[in-house]
Formats: C-alpha cells, sequence, structure tokens
C-alpha cells in the first residue's frame, strides 16, 4: 500500500487488536502488526512507541477528557460533583465503542505487563484529577480522595458496562456506581 494512504493509525491500531486477540500479545510482532495493516515497520514507530501503546495511545485524550470538565465544572460543585461530570464526559468518549473496548480489555486482561500499564494510566489520571481539583480550590487530601474515587468509580463502571455486554448505557452504569460509593460514604 502507498505511504500516503489515509488512517495509517487506525490501520495500525486495528491490526494491532485483532492480531492480540487471535495469537497473543506476546507473540505479536510490530512487523506483523504494519503487515496486516499494509505498512512498514517504520511508519508503525512513527505513530507508536511500542506495541503497548497500540492499546494506551488515546488515554491522553481521554484523561484530558475527565481533566477538562473537571475544570469547566460549576464553581459550586462539590469536589465529588465535578469528578461526576469529568465522569459523564469520559463516558460519553466510549459511545458507540463497546466492541472494541470489550476487545482491547480482554487482551489487556491476558497479560499481566499490560495489567501493569493500564495500572500506571489509571494512577496518572488520578494525579491529573487531584491536580485539577486543587487547582479548583479544594484542599488536601479531598483532592486526592475526590480523584482517587473518581477512578474507581470509573474502573467499576466501566468493568460492569463491560459484563452487560453493551445491552446497557456506561454512563447509566457509572452513575449507579457512583451512587453506591456516595451510599458507602455516608455509612448506608
Amino acid at each position: 500500500m502507498g505511504r500516503w494512504e489515509p488512517n495509517a493509525r487506525g490501520r495500525l491500531a486495528e491490526a494491532a487488536l485483532e492480531l492480540y486477540s487471535e495469537r497473543g500479545y506476546e507473540q505479536t510482532t510490530v512487523a506483523e502488526i504494519a503487515k496486516r495493516a499494509g505498512l512498514t515497520e517504520r511508519t508503525f514507530f512513527r505513530h507508536y512507541a511500542d506495541k503497548r501503546e497500540v492499546l494506551f495511545a488515546g488515554a491522553g485524550e481521554l484523561e484530558g477528557l475527565f481533566v477538562g470538565a473537571v475544570a469547566d465544572a460549576p464553581e459550586a460543585a462539590a469536589p465529588i460533583d465535578a469528578v461526576a461530570l469529568g465522569l459523564d464526559a469520559l463516558c460519553a468518549a466510549f459511545a458507540g465503542r463497546y466492541a472494541y473496548a470489550r476487545n482491547r480489555q480482554a487482551v489487556i486482561t491476558a497479560n499481566a505487563e499490560l495489567r501493569e500499564r493500564e495500572l500506571i494510566k489509571l494512577a496518572s489520571l488520578s494525579a491529573a484529577l487531584a491536580d485539577a481539583l486543587r487547582r479548583r480550590g479544594v484542599s488536601e487530601p479531598a483532592a486526592s480522595l475526590a480523584a482517587e474515587a473518581g477512578v474507581a468509580v470509573f474502573k467499576v463502571g466501566f468493568e460492569r458496562w463491560l459484563e452487560a455486554a453493551g445491552e446497557r448505557d456506561m454512563a447509566e452504569l457509572v452513575r449507579e456506581a457512583l451512587t453506591e460509593l456516595k451510599a458507602v460514604a455516608a455509612g448506608g
């Protein structure tokens, strides 16, 4: 295929996920990903630092959505309510992406190195949220607690969404998880 064909990054991501699902992450090489996408290894490395990053490349955009919504929350919003607005923005990004999310998560779950990478990305997300909350004037430890709680709510809601086989709305499941957290915190 021509060097200038459109959507090289997307084709590489799709090829990688297909191969990881078919053969396993460890058994898949960058050369195989590039070949499946009809591109070269050099093109792969223009778009991704390594074969792990294919699965985590969107983390920065998701973090930006989450943090941006928290930063833009009404001034009077309680920290957890600002986080809830961020969760809503994050869920909107997953609309129509159930199959991709399910396949990606299956690959990550099957590999310890990828599970570790996922935890690092979630920790980075929590740190960014805490920073956004502190910029809103939320003191410590409230900023860190609200950020960690927000990431935990997202994680639980996301897992429930995958378990529901896409038959329930992710935002609804995340909101339910947040409601449960609030009930637990209130002693309910």
